[in-house]
């Protein structure tokens, strides 16, 4: 059994103490594809470092973070287009808009956007959508930039059936996490209703850890609890589930 991780933040801090045992922990659990958005360009050395030392495990996007678009966010824009014109990545990610923490930057945050999702296209990439307290900010960008070309994840949906079958309607699969576990999470009641075909896993590690974690550091291992937990909704095995979930990924990765 394979589990993929889609999107996992293996370098984050949080890891400095015991990242190599956290790695191996989720090894241990078939968890053995573990792909790394980034966030902004202070945090690049350190993916390339995680990948140095896990090569057959790690597989980086490049891309600067809504909730990280600031004064100097062409400076980093640059800094992305430069990386992705230097080396190989398997995600434009992660991107989007985040109006949770900051509503002043909405202008800039969908410039970024707009750009970078030119930037997949370019590069024939796929996205990785951050969307918070955003979807008619976000759906408003991908139906102005939708086509063949235009293709990812909506990480970490949490939103309605209506917004899941919209989001589909651009070429996204729905990136499902430690929400899923959660008892006012709302997704699990209606998750059945959308094909597993359309579904891929992933923890957001260290953040959003699934019950019976939830409130504590989120690590790639818990992947599990998500697995189960879609097991019990769809009534299929794990290994049915894992096995889907990870070609699901491939088709977007194109690994």
């Amino acid at each position: 059994m394979i589990i993929t991780d889609t999107h996992t933040h293996l370098y984050s801090e949080a890891f400095d103490d015991d990242r190599a045992e956290m790695i191996k922990r989720a090894l241990d659990e078939k968890v053995s594809r573990f792909f790394i958005p980034a966030i902004d360009s202070t945090y690049t050395e350190s993916m390339f470092q995680l990948e140095k030392d896990f090569p057959e495990h790690v597989f980086l996007m490049m891309g600067l973070h809504p909730t990280h678009v600031k004064e100097n966010y062409k400076e980093e824009l640059n800094h992305v287009e430069s990386m992705l014109g230097n080396r190989k990545f398997y995600a434009v990610g992660e991107i989007g808009i985040d109006l949770y923490w900051d509503k002043s930057t909405l202008e800039i945050q969908q410039e970024a956007f707009k750009h970078q999702i030119k930037l997949a296209k370019k590069y024939q990439l796929p996205i990785v959508i951050h969307c918070r307290d955003a979807f008619d900010e976000i759906f408003e960008v991908l139906e102005e930039e939708k086509g063949s070309d235009l293709f990812g994840i909506f990480h970490c949906f949490t939103g309605t059936l209506e917004q899941a079958h919209k989001a589909l309607s651009y070429n996204m699969k729905l990136g499902i996490g430690g929400v899923v576990t959660f008892k006012n999470g709302k997704i699990d009641q209606f998750l059945s209703q959308i094909d597993l075909k359309h579904i891929v896993l992933e923890t957001d590690a260290p953040y959003l850890a699934p019950v019976p974690f939830r409130g504590k550091r989120n690590e790639s291992a818990y992947i599990i609890h998500v697995l189960e937990k879609l097991s019990n909704i769809y009534g299929v095995s794990l290994k049915e589930i894992a096995s889907i979930t990870t070609q699901n990924s491939q088709d977007i990765f194109g690994l």
